[in-house]
């Protein structure tokens, strides 16, 4: 079910009432903190800052509003929040008409409610997943009234389409084709912040994809917390067909998959289509079978090596990454082996590993350890030796290759050189010039470390 129509409508007239009252053009300074879905809505949150007058800065001396779009599936996100947040108090004393706004998954937890009351009452704005396009409303209502707004809504939020959107580059876009979850892992918190599962219907996304086409984006990456659960009127692999058939879009990239949906279908369409990219991430979270029933995975080892060999074989050259999670609770060192003996199997080209953080309201919060602290970290360190070595010597196999890259601009490490990505999804760097950006060019690679390739410009 979409949001109604004339709600949007209503909203986009706040916009220009929020307008009228920042004739000077105020700045505005957003930070981002999580995942892919939370830099989507941030693009949402800037184009409707754009119609109400905004600009932006990343500077908070400057900044008349700062907003921070939170993360709430691990602990070191909420602690960096409060950190940044706390150091904004002496700044909000010295000009009082600064308004500091948190929105996103955090404040969509109940638990937090009272934390903001209580310790962070400088805060003017919070308002959770389910309010995002009623944004300007919220703004409006704190600028008008001079006081603090607490907009956290317990309904699931509808699917809203018309809402303006800034995207960050004119090159690659992120399109969210679904929102919410319905799996409920033991240790995650995301059905409980963003609800569950809500599919955009196909004909709003691929009309959103031909604007991205025309507009000239090369690269599209379809958003969703499980995107092979989409059910927007067709499955996830017919709709990656529609997708694929759209002219100009060279690239197509998905996530999340989670592996007891991913279907044949999909692999097929991959294997099929040169313009969906040769990489997947697949997350697996543990090697254990015993592991993965306490964390309500729903599959077992077996079949999630029957998708990876189904991958290999259909798709030789597919660059695989997963997550991971060290020191689930009840993890004993067996457990942790069987995890290391799958990534000797797999040979993932990445991936991504957190040492676990206990979700207020998630069944695993209140599940006993039998590990160590001290153990959780060597083995995470241990980890991350193999994984490393395992990634470089990935990376060594491509010395000599020629790889395709969509070129992105100059290096954030080396302003000598410039970056992008291949299609495996690789960052590249490379000696050229700033009228390649948004070109795919063709690098010979020379040399590599555990994390990027450079190359020679052919």
């Amino acid at each position: 079910m979409k949001i109604d129509e004339k709600e949007i409508i209503r909203q986009k007239e706040i916009m220009d009432k929020v307008k009228t009252k920042n004739p000077a053009g105020l700045l505005c300074k957003i930070v981002t903190l999580g995942c892919q879905q939370n830099e989507s809505d941030s693009e949402k949150l800037a184009g409707m800052l754009t119609k109400m007058g905004y600009g932006f800065t990343e500077d908070s001396e400057n900044a008349s509003l700062i907003l921070f779009n939170t993360c709430a599936v691990r602990e070191n996100a909420e602690k960096k929040l409060f950190g940044k947040i706390g150091a904004l108090k002496l700044l909000k004393e010295k000009n009082p008409d600064l308004l500091i706004g948190v929105c996103g998954c955090l404040p969509q937890q109940k638990v937090m409610e009272e934390k903001f009351k209580k310790s962070y009452k400088f805060v003017d704005i919070v308002f959770g997943t389910h309010s995002l396009y009623r944004f300007p409303e919220i703004l409006y209502k704190a600028i008008s009234d001079h006081k603090a707004v607490r907009d956290i809504a317990d309904i699931e939020g509808e699917v809203s389409e018309g809402i303006p959107t800034l995207r960050s580059n004119g090159i690659k876009a992120y399109v969210s084709i679904m929102y919410g979850c319905n799996n409920f892992c033991s240790y995650c918190v995301v059905p409980y912040v963003r609800g569950r599962e809500r599919s955009r219907d196909y004909r709003d996304i691929l009309q959103e994809i031909n604007e991205l086409s025309k507009s000239g984006y090369k690269e599209v990456m379809l958003l969703g917390q499980n995107v092979n659960s989409y059910s927007g009127g067709l499955d996830f692999a017919n709709l990656l067909k529609k997708v694929s058939d759209i002219e100009d879009i060279e690239r197509i990239r998905f996530m999340t998959s989670h592996p007891k949906d991913l279907s044949d279908e999909v692999i097929d369409i991959m294997a099929e289509r040169e313009n969906i990219c040769n990489q997947l991430h697949l997350p697996v979270q543990s090697g254990s079978d015993r592991m993965l029933e306490k964390m309500n995975r729903r599959y077992d080892i077996e079949h999630y090596m029957g998708i990876v060999n189904k991958l290999k074989s259909k798709i030789p050259d597919v660059a695989l990454s997963t997550d991971i999670i060290v020191g689930f609770p009840g993890e004993t060192m067996e457990d942790f082996e069987k995890t290391m003996e799958l990534l000797k199997k797999v040979r993932y080209d990445t991936i991504y590993s957190f040492i676990y953080s206990r979700r207020y309201g998630t069944p695993a919060y209140d599940m006993p350890d039998v590990m160590s602290e001290e153990d959780k970290h060597k083995n995470f360190e241990r980890m991350l030796e193999l994984q490393n070595s395992i990634s470089l010597e990935k990376n060594k196999a491509l010395v000599g290759t020629v790889q395709t890259v969509l070129v992105e601009g100059l290096s954030k490490t080396n302003k000598l050189m410039q970056s992008g990505r291949n299609e495996g999804g690789k960052l590249v760097h490379f000696k050229g010039t700033n009228d390649l950006v948004g070109k795919f060019v063709s690098v010979k690679i020379t040399e590599v470390n555990t994390w990027t390739l450079t190359g020679e410009l052919i």
